[in-house]
This record gives C-alpha cells, structure tokens and sequence, in this order.
C-alpha cells in the first residue's frame, strides 16, 4: 500500500480546503467546543455517528487511528467508553488551526494523543475514520466536491493500513427541499468508486435512525 500523500497531490484544492476551514472555525467560535460547535445537532447524534465509523476498527487489541476532520477530538470519549482497556494510538487532523488548539486543550493529558493542522495525515495508521467531512459542500459545484470526495477517500486509503470509515447524507426523493450547501449522493455511488478506483471492499452501513449511510472501506 503506498503511504502518505504529498502536498503536491492535494494541488487546486487549497481554497476549497481555505472554504472549508473557515465554515469550521466560525462555527466554534459561534458554539464553543460542543456539537453544534463542528454542526452536528446534538451529542446523541455525533455519537451514534461515530459508533457506526469504529465498526471498522477490531478493538480487541492495541490500535493506531487517524481521524481526519477531527474537530475539538470528540471521537475520543466515545473510544474511551468502548475501549477502555484497548490503548489506542490516536492523531487527530484538522483543516482549521482553531479546532486543532482547541483539542490540544482538551485532551493535553491523554497518553498517545498528537493533534495536526492539514488536509492530510502525515502517517499511516491501522485505521481511520472521517465523521461528516463531505456533507457541507457550501458553495462549491458537485463536480468539484466530488473531486475533492475521490482525492480524499484515495488518500484514507492510503495511509489505513486494515481500513477506514466515512459517512454520507442519503440523496432525499424527487422532489423533496435540500439546502444547496448540502452534498447527498447515493451508497452504490462510491462504493464503486471504492471497488474499482482503489481495489478495497466496501461494505454500507444503514440504516441507523438519520437520514445518512457510513461505509466501511477494507482492503482487498
């Protein structure tokens, strides 16, 4: 498998990423350190998200995992209550400098905790999960976010030496109101993706009470 990309592979994407990490930042400084701080609703609906992405980690033994788009660390509770004699080697990575200070405070006295500022991870892991990174395209066109969906899931794959988690807003009827800041799409949509563009097996989970699906992405 070949390991971490380089900068230059994410080239013409560095105002979408900007975009990105502004929406970001002016949502934590809008809401604190808390759910709504990274645009999720509620605690109960981060967290039945996140449960649906650790279904690709075997935590039945010490594990490694990069979380990219890891906000203030939320992710980190919820492996210390499912895990909680199972050492995980965890690096948080963030576009927003704000998110990234803000998870070093808090989990400063967390053993094997690094916190980076990037669109990548600079190593490779046993495994990483990505929690709601494509669903807020704000003004970009599919065409483009979709680029920037492909870039990413090749790169997780890369650097997940046993695999990776994403998660998806569900394409609603014909007919029904969506925010066009919204990115929604279809499973087989990138599971093909996943099977022909990168040779892993991708398995769909769904439903789980919201109106959105993870895959769970393992090599071949």
């Amino acid at each position: 498998m070949p390991g971490p990309e380089s900068a230059g592979d994410a080239a013409g994407l560095d105002d979408l990423h900007a975009a990105i990490a502004r929406y970001y930042t002016a949502c934590l400084h809008a809401h604190g350190a808390t759910p709504r701080g990274v645009d999720w609703e509620s605690l109960a609906t981060q967290q039945m998200r996140m449960v649906q992405l650790l279904k690709v980690c075997d935590g039945s033994q010490p594990f490694s995992l990069n979380d990219l788009g890891c906000g203030y660390g939320a992710l980190l509770a919820l492996l210390a209550t499912r895990y909680p004699a199972t050492p995980v080697d965890y690096l948080g990575v963030d576009l927003a400098a704000a998110m990234v200070a803000a998870a070093r405070r808090r989990w400063k006295k967390r053993p094997a905790t690094q916190f980076v500022v990037g669109s990548r991870s600079p190593r490779v892991a046993d495994y990483s999960v990505a929690s709601g990174l494509f669903n807020v395209k704000l003004d970009q066109p599919v065409a483009r976010w979709e680029h920037f969906v492909g870039h990413t899931l090749q790169h997780l794959h890369a650097t997940s030496r046993c695999g990776f988690a994403v998660n998806f807003l569900c394409r609603l009827a014909p007919g029904a109101e969506v925010s066009p800041a919204l990115y929604c799409t279809e499973p087989d949509r990138w599971i093909g993706f996943c099977q022909t563009t990168l040779g892993a097996r991708a398995e769909c989970v769904a439903p789980y009470g919201m109106r959105e699906f993870t895959l769970l992405v393992r090599p071949s």
